[in-house]
């Protein structure tokens, strides 16, 4: 990976608000998707004065692309990061500071250059944390939604509303996981099969009751490898998917994507409280009688897992999916206590 280094000496400018004179560095391919590049990048800067400043900072390059239903989600993250939306953070839940953000119309591509945060991510989140990062998401949505600062209005590069919906319509579409659960082949017990036949015949009459939820600022990729756990709070990554939502599409998230699949009921009961709570500090919940939550794991992860139990040979990876879906199932008759706050 060649660095240009006015760029780098740029960002480590604003990243230690000292004039940066010289640096060497080094750099290391941390996850990043097929699309896009992130790189952590070490080093040791030398300020005019000759202080030695060790760093690490990351680098992200992203290219364009195309997802389905959401052509402008490619260069989403920059737009947000040149906007004022960091502002509407808390020190609790926040994103990465960007010290430099950079984009090349020519070749489709942009540069972020973000601080690197330490900490617990992906499933080495416990419990606890799972339940504080809802309390935290809800606080997160419930102060915009009340406040609606003039940042939202001037956000013009955002998924719609009707992003979830479309892309479940899309998947079942889609005669080779629409017909499998439906077919004498399908492996898959009849009571899940059952359960995803069910919400397709229910469908209209959910979507009906979801749109009747606030509609919130969502991130859309709330899952726990895109929070970082660090020094009492959270930082929340990859924003390329953000747009307006209803109320618990991040939650769904956070219990189903990729989860900690034993437990995962527990998370479904610790965290919709946990969530409605913080988001009832500061709006009235008191009148939402369905939270949706069950709803909104099926309707978006429902499908997906069925595609990707067809789509792999691996036993294990096979049993993990249909694992998830009994999970999901087992989460239809679990009662909740959802507080309309104080």
């Amino acid at each position: 990976m060649n660095i240009k280094l006015e760029k780098l000496i740029y960002a480590l400018n604003q990243r230690f608000k000292k004039n940066i004179i010289s640096t060497e560095c080094q750099t290391m391919p941390l996850q990043g998707g097929t699309v896009g590049k992130v790189y952590l990048v070490t080093g040791i800067a030398e300020t005019v004065d000759g202080e030695k400043l060790p760093y690490r900072i990351v680098l992200k390059i992203q290219n364009k692309w195309e997802r389905y239903g959401d052509p402008g989600s490619w260069r989403r993250e920059y737009d947000l990061y040149s906007s004022d939306l960091g502002a509407t953070f808390s020190q609790a839940l926040r994103w990465p500071t960007c010290y430099h953000a950079e984009y090349n119309a020519k070749g489709n591509e942009y540069h972020l250059w973000l601080e690197y945060i330490d900490g617990v991510t992906g499933l080495d989140l416990t419990r606890d944390k799972y339940e504080k990062a809802a309390l935290e998401l809800g606080r997160f949505q419930g102060k915009l939604y009340a406040v609606q600062p003039a940042v939202l209005q001037s956000l013009t590069n955002l998924s719609y509303a009707d992003l979830m919906k479309n892309t479940y319509l899309h998947y079942r579409s889609w005669p080779i996981v629409y017909d499998y659960i439906r077919s004498e082949d399908c492996e898959l017990p009849l009571h899940i099969r059952q359960m995803l036949i069910d919400i397709d015949e229910q469908a209209d009459e959910i979507f009906a009751r979801i749109e009747k939820l606030p509609l919130v600022l969502c991130h859309r990729d709330f899952w726990v490898n895109n929070l970082i756990y660090a020094d009492g709070n959270f930082a929340l990554i990859d924003w390329d998917t953000c747009g307006w939502g209803y109320l618990g599409e991040d939650l769904a998230s956070l219990i189903a994507d990729d989860p900690n699949i034993d437990h995962m009921v527990e998370h479904y009961q610790r965290c919709i409280p946990a969530y409605y709570k913080g988001f009832s500090e500061f709006v009235d919940v008191s009148r939402i009688a369905d939270h949706c939550v069950y709803e909104i794991i099926l309707l978006v992860f429902g499908y997906r897992l069925v595609e990707g139990y067809l789509h792999t040979e691996a036993d294990d990876e096979k049993m993990k999916r249909v694992h998830t879906l009994q999970k999901i199932y087992e989460m239809k008759t679990i009662p909740l206590m959802v507080t309309s706050g104080t």
